[in-house]
């Protein structure tokens, strides 16, 4: 058909190419002539004026037929990436659906029926609260804006902070550290007070290191172009003008300060909180952030387990219990303790799965208004915890939630009631004023 239509369209060009090269009825009526070869190449018999008509309405309803928009590289690409978006999307809604149908331990939660909200960290730089996300970029943002305060803190903190490998870090400082001691040993060699940016010490173990330049010009190191011997093009150097002894000595402070330096974390929010005395204080709905797995992972590895403990319930030794026990704790980053007081009130506060005993004590200690009194705390089960024992909370098995009951020194009390002294009061004032019903 698309042949069909090109020679139409040959032959009406042929047609109305002009008086030299068009055909006159008289040709057009003649018998047809053998032509000779040459000839016969270049020219076509027309079709009939009945065909003409057809293929030209065939044509014509054809070129005024609307064309599809042709999608550029850049739509299909969008519209790739939406359409896979929206696919993962929907697949993870219906693995969610499916795992709280199943009865997952980890469901996706209404927000509003979880014990706590989520997990929070404060910045020790601005004091702000964050979400695990947040923490990352806003301590970036914090050691960057305290470069207009104080540049050697600043540059300190972005080695420490900003680079993660704590191999690199050491042997960043440790060159940076031998720069300064050349230059305060030799303060009047030049050689020594010049780095060359193309060096390969300072490439690889230096330049890899973020925050080492900065710390570098905070020290008073400037950018230069300089000659290079036996090349035509200049190279860029890191040159420090001649100092006086006084800053000599300020440059070995500096350079402490950098050898002292430590990463900037964000702190755990234990996010204090009290609930009045409630029947649901063994009970906990927590937020995806305190497990390492996903509900996913979680649903298929408990079944697994489930699977092998009927299989070998009656095998297992005690170090396959413990092992599994160590792998059961490993899951969980969080955990979420709650401390029951003699008057029935509850006391909640988020710590770390590897945090120790003396934290949580501390905690409690720091929530209580005579706080400096002996107490003891009692997991489930009965097991009192001892407060000078350096054991992890996940090795105690107060995770990823505990409830453990408190309760003061019974000699102590028995002293102070001798006396005639009351009970002393628990919880702080500000605690008591937010406290809360556990729903």
């Amino acid at each position: 058909m698309k042949k069909f239509f090109d020679d139409i369209k040959k032959d009406m060009k042929f047609k109305s190419a002009g008086p030299g090269k068009k055909l006159t009825e008289e040709t057009s009526a003649k018998p047809e002539v053998v032509q000779s070869s040459s000839n016969a190449k270049q020219n076509r018999h027309a079709p009939s004026e009945g065909a003409q008509r057809a293929g030209a309405a065939a044509l014509a309803r054809i070129e005024h037929q609307q064309k599809p928009r042709v999608h550029t590289s850049q739509d299909a690409i969008r519209n790739q990436v939406k359409r896979e978006l929206e696919a993962e999307a929907a697949a993870l809604a219906e693995k969610e659906k499916a795992a709280a149908a199943e009865g997952s331990k980890v469901p996706v939660r209404d927000p509003a029926c979880l014990s706590v909200s989520g997990v929070y960290f404060t910045c020790p730089l601005t004091g702000a609260t964050l979400t695990k996300s947040e923490r990352e970029v806003h301590i970036k943002e914090a050691i960057l804006m305290r470069f207009e305060e104080d540049a050697i803190e600043a540059s300190v903190m972005m080695i420490y902070t900003f680079n993660k490998d704590r191999e690199k870090v050491k042997a960043a400082v440790d060159i940076i550290s031998k720069y300064v001691e050349n230059i305060c040993k030799n303060p009047t060699e030049e050689k020594y007070r010049k780095i060359k940016l193309s060096n390969k010490v300072f490439q690889e173990k230096v330049r890899s290191a973020e925050g080492s330049r900065e710390f570098l010009q905070a020290l008073g190191f400037i950018s230069v172009m300089l000659p290079v011997e036996g090349q035509e093009e200049e190279e860029e150097f890191l040159v420090l003008p001649e100092q006086s002894p006084d800053a000599l000595e300020l440059m070995k402070e500096r350079r402490d300060r950098l050898q002292r330096g430590e990463p900037v974390r964000a702190q755990l929010d234990r996010q204090p909180q009290a609930f009045r005395p409630s029947p649901n204080a063994q009970r906990f709905e927590l937020p995806q952030e305190f497990y390492n797995l996903s509900a996913e992972e979680l649903k298929r590895e408990q079944q697994q387990r489930s699977d092998l403990v009927e299989k070998n319930a009656m095998l297992r030794t005690k170090a396959m219990r413990e092992r599994e026990e160590q792998r059961e704790r490993r899951k969980y980053n969080y955990t979420l303790v709650r401390v029951r007081l003699p008057d029935g009130n509850l006391l909640q506060g988020t710590f770390y799965a590897w945090d120790r005993l003396p934290v949580v004590f501390g905690f409690v200690r720091e929530s209580l208004v005579d706080g400096w009194q002996p107490f003891e705390l009692v997991a489930p089960g009965g097991q009192k915890l001892q407060e000078d024992e350096e054991v992890a909370l996940a090795e105690c098995n107060l995770v990823p939630a505990a409830l453990l009951t408190f309760a003061w020194d019974a000699a102590v009390q028995a002293d102070i009631a001798a006396a005639g002294g009351k009970s002393p009061a628990l919880l702080k004032p500000e605690l008591l004023e937010t406290i809360r019903t556990l729903s």
